[in-house]
């Protein structure tokens, strides 16, 4: 006889233990041993949350090397029924070799969950006999597990699911996440003191009041922007880093359809427009995806969305100002440009509107498709197509943690029919099915790829763009971390086109996320390691570092509600001179709808208390040294930056945390 020393360890993680008998057979290349009960002088407290306990498995001779183990439960009479969540197992050879399965996986009584060893093996290299259980077989049940469903015609589909708890065990919220996910929506208005507010259906009539509310809930920027909100300076600020930093771009000649004139902008000295635009001083953001959207209807009150054009000048001591805004695509005499020279509350109101309309661009294009929902189809497909051993699958796998869970209750909490968004924003219901579909058509590469997104947008000189410094900065170091992990596995180009996995995922990618359309420069399929490091890159950083960028504000920025509405209740002035406060007052949204807009926004930027951030990985999927030393390297390169971007914001009046690498979370999880 000979002996393989077992050694278990469970989860620290709330809810991961198990009374139950624990069994485990080990296949190995010259044959199996037999299902043997897992039993030490721990008893029943050798499953316990956070347990490492070792036993012994004999079998009659040696089974050769290890490639497999199988590991099922059964629940003992009188105990309760439980799940129990193993971390890995790692097992020793009677020759003397280490063996690690990861498993970070439920296990439920009465099936048997098979598990290979950890070394990342492509398709290519997997010629290991194993038996019955085959690694199509791994695949074909996560087809199963995991199905593609169409939420709505023209935007990326998603996981089939009946309910949060019909998601498969390993992608739900733990316990902690659910816990307090569910109090803060739950109490999200008791906690902002709002609760007397989300029946009023009334208009706000003293700025005073909208004060008295913000005062319940306050952080340091949001005090900032209550106080400097009217001014051009943050306004354009806002642009560079806030919570929508990807929309404005360098002017090089104006549309045909914004027709500003010399004589209707300030400008330095004798500068006129073609030459500021020639130096690269002249800025534009349109939000043409949101023209003729219907929007919608909130307490039966009809509520209006512009699709405005903004004009915004860099000056001399580097601010970015606006200098022209037209509400509407069409110009004409019922759509006027407003310019700062106009009276106070005339620019002032058209400054609203553009912050109302780009509540709308950020939260369905910016927030919701680019990051969440392609997250998700990043996700999904990898979950389908790529069994435990890939080395694709280990290396992104924690970036899809929660992700499927927070998408599905987004869908059923913000975007449905009685969703919040549905009900209190402009561009909810109709309108916010057409935004989402326009913003897929438009999605192009060089967009969700940082360095190419800031050349194309000619933002490379922009003094005080801190979104872009931080995010290059972080693009680089993600990529470096992708390049030494892929080029240990994928020796050459040959191999990336040869790996059959690798080709299904990218190709569900573009069936399911991009519906098969033309999508400027996005691969439908893998031939170069170059080109698989550069996507994998980008697909890290927008579940990571541009979600934080474009989530983790929200409420900073949109707390003061005058500074992002989520509705407007009156149209845009058709001629100057006919706005005043009393005007800006009954035109901003109902007081309900601005409880219920703070509400969210608050809940969308609080932290899990069980928040990972990236470079973090407490599930150790890799086993080999090489990728074990680059995760070191990573986290090191991480932390630099961090102190970096620390030392930086003590000189800022507002400083710029989102791309913190130590606040930043390692998946889309809220």
């Amino acid at each position: 006889m000979v002996n393989y020393e077992v050694t278990v360890s469970t989860a620290s993680v709330i809810g991961a233990t198990t009374f139950n008998n624990v069994f485990i057979k080990l296949v190995g290349t010259d044959g199996e041993s037999d299902r043997s009960w897992l039993i030490n002088l721990k008893g029943a407290l050798a499953f316990t949350t956070g347990a490492v306990s070792s036993f012994n498995v004999s079998c009659p001779k040696s089974i050769g090397k290890l490639v497999l183990i199988e590991l099922d439960k059964q629940r003992l009479p009188l105990f309760p029924q439980d799940n129990w969540f193993p971390a890995k197992v790692e097992v020793k050879s009677p020759e003397g070799d280490i063996y690690n399965f990861p498993v970070y996986r439920w296990i439920v009584d009465k099936e048997v969950e098979r598990f290979r060893e950890g070394k990342a093996l492509r398709v290519l290299d997997d010629s290991h006999h194993l038996g019955k259980y085959t690694r199509e077989q791994e695949l074909k049940q996560r087809e199963e597990d995991y199905r593609w469903d169409v939420y709505a015609e023209g935007i990326p589909h998603s996981i089939k699911a009946e309910n949060p708890l019909s998601l498969p065990c390993e992608v739900r919220f733990s316990f902690t996440k659910t816990t307090e996910f569910l109090f803060t929506a739950a109490s999200g208005l008791t906690e902002l003191q709002l609760n007397g507010l989300a029946d009023c259906t009334e208009s706000w009539t003293d700025i005073e009041d909208i004060n008295r509310v913000f005062c319940c809930k306050r952080t340091a920027i949001s005090d900032y922007v209550q106080e400097h909100w009217k001014e051009d300076a943050f306004f354009g600020y806002q642009y560079l880093n806030g919570v929508n930093p990807i929309l404005i771009r360098r002017c090089s000649a104006l549309p045909k359809n914004f027709p500003v004139t010399n004589g209707m902008v300030c400008l330095p000295g004798q500068s006129s427009l073609e030459d500021e635009m020639k130096k690269g001083n002249i800025y534009l953001c349109d939000y043409k995806r949101l023209d003729d959207v219907k929007a919608n209807t909130i307490n039966g009150k009809q509520q209006y969305l512009m699709a405005p054009l903004v004009l915004l000048h860099k000056t001399p001591d580097d601010k970015l100002m606006p200098i022209a805004i037209q509400l509407k695509q069409t110009p004409g005499d019922d759509n006027p440009i407003f310019v700062p020279t106009d009276s106070e509350y005339d620019w002032l109101m058209a400054k609203i509107f553009v912050r109302s309309a780009d509540f709308s661009e950020h939260q369905l294009n910016v927030h919701l498709l680019r990051t969440h929902l392609l997250a998700e189809v990043f996700a999904v497909s990898l979950l389908r197509n790529m069994p435990m051993v890939h080395p694709l699958y280990k290396l992104l796998i924690p970036h899809t943690r929660y992700t499927l869970q927070i998408n599905y209750l987004a869908r059923l909490l913000l975007i449905s029919e009685t969703g919040v968004f549905t009900e209190f924003a402009a561009s909810g219901g109709e309108g916010m099915i057409t935004i989402l579909k326009r913003s897929l058509s438009s999605i192009t590469y060089s967009s969700l790829c940082i360095p190419d997104d800031i050349a194309e947008r000619g933002l490379e000189q922009m003094p005080n763009y801190y979104y872009r410094d931080d995010g290059l900065k972080l693009w680089d170091i993600i990529q470096r971390f992708v390049q030494g992990i892929l080029s240990f596995y994928y020796k050459t180009d040959a191999e990336v086109q040869q790996d059959s996995e690798l080709q299904r995922w990218i190709s569900d990618i573009s069936e399911h996320g991009f519906l098969s359309q033309p999508c400027p420069g996005i691969p439908q399929t893998f031939t170069t390691l170059a080109e698989l490091v550069k996507f994998i890159t980008m697909v890290i950083f927008t579940c990571s570092a541009q979600h934080s960028a474009v989530n983790t504000g929200q409420y900073d920025y949109g707390g003061w509600m005058p500074n992002t509405p989520i509705s407007l209740q009156r149209p845009p002035p058709t001629t100057k001179g006919t706005t005043s406060e009393a005007t800006m007052l009954q035109t901003f949204p109902d007081v309900n709808t601005t409880a219920q807009g703070m509400a969210t926004m608050w809940l969308l930027s609080k932290q899990s208390s069980d928040f990972v951030a990236l470079g973090q990985y407490p599930e150790e999927h890799f086993c080999e040294d090489v990728p074990c030393k680059l995760i070191s390297e990573f986290q090191g390169e991480l932390e630099i930056l961090s102190t970096v971007i620390n030392t930086r914001n003590k000189s800022l009046e507002v400083p710029y945390t989102y791309m913190d690498p130590t606040v930043l979370e390692n998946s889309v999880a809220i």
